[in-house]
């Protein structure tokens, strides 16, 4: 099976409402098999669903409460087993047309986080989600901003065993822990930003730590992603998941393997992830 696979997007968003067809169109001409469409909270998950129904075989459903949530338009908080109460009966009731929980997590980001008490609320809002994942035989699509370690060592100490951290932004070291246990990262095409920024400043010869996680990763453990609209290759610029592309080249440049070789492999291991991708992508 040759193609990419996005394994976390938000093709949801409203970003894409007024041209999702072209979006679409456009991502398959560029050679996506599939894409993973993650929500963030309740309210989305029945456009989620839609979408998939609308583009079968090719956008495929994870529902779960993303660790941050929308306060006001102007102000965000952590996440609440209020927050989770909302999404479990849609959870329920759409169980079987999923390939995985998420967007789930941790975020200590201090704006979002104050105290330890809003920490401990967004591990329990993964706990229960974690415990739902293993109920279901379903993967975890993961949030880890500014928690890499507690992110991992929680789902380790809940005995999860099917994860993907998107985005991963944690020392390379604490990833590699993520690797004992089995865990896979995506690479979004924002990677590329911080080799544009050291070329700008002719800082070439230092390596940035996402560089490194890249270097470090085996390939066996790395997938793609877009997260589309955000972290595209260029800041304030809506991505989309035909950029996954830049994802793989850079991978491949990094790790000196053959781009064919990244193509390969990243898909296989998306499809060893989610099982259920194998049955329902469309060639």
């Amino acid at each position: 099976m040759h193609g990419y696979i996005d394994c976390h997007c938000h093709i949801s968003a409203g970003d894409f409402d007024k041209d999702i067809e072209d979006v679409i169109e456009n991502s398959k001409k560029a050679g996506l098999l599939a894409l993973l469409a993650v929500a963030e909270h309740a309210g989305e998950f029945d456009k989620i669903i839609a979408l998939s129904q609308r583009f079968p075989g090719f956008i495929f459903p994870c529902l779960g409460v993303h660790p941050v949530q929308e306060a006001s338009p102007d102000q965000q908080r952590g996440a609440s087993l209020q927050d989770l109460d909302a999404a479990l009966p849609i959870i329920e009731k759409y169980k079987d047309h999923l390939v995985a929980i998420g967007e789930v997590g941790l975020d200590f980001t201090p704006r979002y986080v104050n105290n330890e008490a809003d920490k401990e609320s967004q591990r329990q809002v993964l706990i229960c989600q974690a415990q739902i994942a293993k109920e279901l035989d379903l993967p975890l699509n993961v949030h880890s901003r500014s928690a890499g370690r507690p992110t991992i060592h929680l789902l380790k100490e809940q005995g999860v065993e099917k994860v993907l951290l998107h985005a991963f932004d944690g020392k390379p070291s604490v990833a590699m822990e993520g690797v004992k246990a089995g865990y896979f990262f995506s690479i979004p095409p924002s990677i590329i930003r911080s080799e544009q920024v050291q070329q700008m400043w002719l800082l070439c010869v230092f390596s940035t730590k996402k560089q490194k996680l890249v270097k470090q990763l085996p390939l066996e453990n790395i997938c793609l992603e877009t997260d589309s609209p955000a972290l595209g290759p260029e800041k304030q610029v809506r991505n989309e998941p035909k950029n996954i592309s830049i994802s793989a080249e850079y991978i491949s440049k990094i790790k000196g393997v053959a781009l064919e070789k990244v193509i390969e492999v990243t898909t296989q291991n998306a499809l060893r992830l989610f099982p259920k991708l194998k049955l329902a992508i469309r060639p």
